[in-house]
């Protein structure tokens, strides 16, 4: 088995559906699919078990989010790559065609990703500057915002294991952290063809459910800190990408609880005291 394909999906069967139907277009190599329902309301549990699609393995558990979805799916998986598909998103034909012909030729990388299509309310958008996804070294440019889609990714099954998965504690931004760690072992690669259609805009998106996205990465880069041995740059970009973040999360909670101890200018106080 070459690549297994992981699917984690909540309450989006019509977008499910197409999923599945992008991954099965999918030509010349051999893979499985497993899907995996982190307890779905919406029939899309009933649904799957009707499937008798070659290769499809199928689980569920019970609304623990999408990191432990995925990595159910990965402990489950027989292939020697593994590629994430988030249930809302499609993949072109070709698209594990390509990255695994990268990768069996480049062996000093361990992941890598595609290019992608940006569509939000089924409109298509276009990636500002600093949306550019970077190749190589990719730690730095990656502290200031997620560059890696978990849709994009092709990642070596044993690379992923060894950094010990998704860390389930983060409900959101889990991705971030984890491909922090993982550019801190591997280069990256980015192959310019654009082969996922990334589709947002729906009210239901994990981002849209919280205020202040970077107070998760934030406390990921603090685990970062914590956990992972930085050399000096490293470390200097890090603290002052927090300080950067903890300003305006400081500002926006003072908005927000005018009266209320502000933790996250503490906190900045912290990561300043560190750079100096």
């Amino acid at each position: 088995m070459q690549v297994s394909v992981v699917i984690p999906t909540y309450n989006r069967l019509d977008f499910l559906k197409e999923a599945l139907a992008s991954v099965y277009l999918q030509t010349g190599l051999s893979y499985e699919v497993i899907v995996v329902d982190d307890g779905s309301q919406d029939g899309t549990w009933e649904y799957l078990q009707e499937l008798n699609y070659q290769g499809l393995k199928i689980f569920r558990q019970d609304c623990r989010g999408p990191a432990a979805a995925r990595n159910l799916g990965v402990s489950q998986s027989r292939g020697t790559w593994i590629s994430f598909l988030d249930s809302d998103d499609l993949w072109k034909p070709n698209k594990l065609k390509v990255q695994l012909d990268f990768l069996e030729k480049n062996p000093k990388y361990q992941f890598c990703q595609t290019e992608e299509i940006w569509l939000r309310c089924g409109q298509r958008i276009f990636p500002k500057k600093h949306h550019a996804k970077p190749s190589g070294e990719i730690f730095i440019p990656s502290l200031k915002l997620c560059l890696v889609s978990p849709s994009a990714v092709m990642i070596k099954k044993d690379f992923f294991e060894s950094l010990g998965g998704f860390d389930e504690s983060f409900e959101v931004c889990e991705d971030y952290e984890l491909w922090l760690r993982a550019s801190l072992r591997s280069p990256f690669k980015t192959l310019m063809q654009a082969l996922v259609i990334k589709r947002g805009g729906h009210s239901d998106q994990l981002s849209l459910k919280h205020w202040g996205m970077d107070r998760f990465r934030v406390r990921e880069m603090e685990k970062i800190l914590q956990t992972q041995n930085l050399d000096l740059n490293q470390r200097e970009a890090l603290l002052k990408e927090m300080d950067l973040k903890l300003s305006i999360l400081a500002q926006g909670f003072a908005k927000r609880y005018p009266k209320a101890n502000n933790p996250y200018q503490e906190k900045q106080a912290w990561v300043i005291q560190q750079i100096q």
